[in-house]
């Protein structure tokens, strides 16, 4: 489980080094990082969500699944509650890029090979929950941080972004059993024409929708990495509030989160899912709608960089601590 984490982590800052070296090697101008940013949450993300959705529904899948969505809530309440009590409003303090990066984790990138190496495919698809979770928080109560909106109007706008009609469109296609057809899968001797277009064109579809959510982590990190480059290095770690929300993101929220799941009678592997989601670093994300909303992205990007390579050491820490803990009680 460590040698996953680690693994995840140097290959995130690898994709992150390239990044920084395209833009200052002028591959990569500030425009394009933009519009990058840009593809990234508007295309890439909300296809990820739609084809994380794309599962043989069952009872015991859907029991699961809810304790999921639930233990996810409860995580990201306890996320919310950490990060507006220890992080206050204050004359030059970047509360909202601060209180963001402290609730949102890295879930997809970090959480996803992680828990696949656990528990497998059965792992990923409850991880789906908690990424879906995450997006109904981040392009809802997030945007209106970033934006500082807070009307209805705004909130129903937000409503309608790609990423929350994916998540619609997802569970809908989950529970009514609407899968895309894999395209190397036999048809029947006796299909009729319009059958065989369908599974065709399903198929080429879904290959095409793998291909672009494929386009996710590199993008996201590249994005990163062109703006961690842009930032001092050498004065970012003489920065002490930036270790203060790294240590709210990394330490804090999932030891509360492993106490406080000790209350629930959930399956374990459901509960090391959302601990595994819940544990990862900072959210890239952040940096990306930083960009969109002229916010510092610099000062989120240099969070981000600090508490991915912090993670390192966390994220199997926290595992660990929930087993001994697990045991005890």
């Amino acid at each position: 489980m460590a040698t996953v984490v680690f693994q995840q982590a140097v290959i995130m800052l690898i994709l992150i080094a390239v990044g920084a070296g395209c833009f200052k090697l002028k591959v990569l101008s500030q425009d394009t990082v933009s519009q990058m940013s840009s593809l990234v949450l508007k295309v890439v993300n909300p296809i990820v969500i739609l084809m994380s959705f794309q599962r043989e529904c069952n009872t015991e899948l859907v029991h699961d699944l809810g304790w999921t969505f639930l233990l996810a809530v409860v995580a990201y309440g306890i996320a919310f509650l950490v990060s507006y009590l220890c992080i206050r409003k204050k004359e030059g303090r970047d509360a909202v890029i601060e209180r963001f990066s402290a609730i949102y984790s890295n879930c997809g990138f970090m959480g996803i090979p992680l828990v696949q190496a656990m528990f497998g495919y059965e792992g990923v698809f409850f991880l789906t929950a908690f990424i879906a979770t995450f997006n109904a928080f981040v392009w809802s109560h997030g945007v209106m941080q970033m934006s500082g909106h807070k009307s209805l109007k705004s909130l129903l706008k937000v409503l309608r972004s790609p990423a929350i009609i994916a998540i619609a469109v997802g569970l809908v296609m989950f529970f009514t059993r609407i899968t895309l057809p894999d395209l190397d899968a036999p048809m029947p001797e006796n299909a009729s024409g319009s059958a065989i277009f369908l599974h065709v064109a399903g198929g080429l579809i879904a290959s095409a929708f793998e291909m672009i959510g494929s386009l996710n982590s590199p993008l996201a990190m590249f994005v990163a990495g062109a703006t961690i480059i842009q930032t001092d290095l050498p004065r970012v770690i003489r920065k002490p509030r930036i270790f203060y929300v790294c240590f709210l993101r990394l330490i804090a929220i999932p030891v509360l989160t492993i106490l406080v799941f000790l209350l629930f009678p959930a399956d374990k592997i459901v509960e090391m899912t959302v601990l595994a989601a819940a544990s990862a670093p900072c959210a890239a994300i952040c940096t990306m709608m930083a960009l969109s909303y002229k916010r510092n992205a610099a000062y989120a990007s240099e969070i981000f960089g600090v508490s991915t390579l912090l993670s390192i050491a966390t994220m199997p820490l926290m595992m660990v601590l929930y087993e001994h803990i697990d045991q005890i009680f």
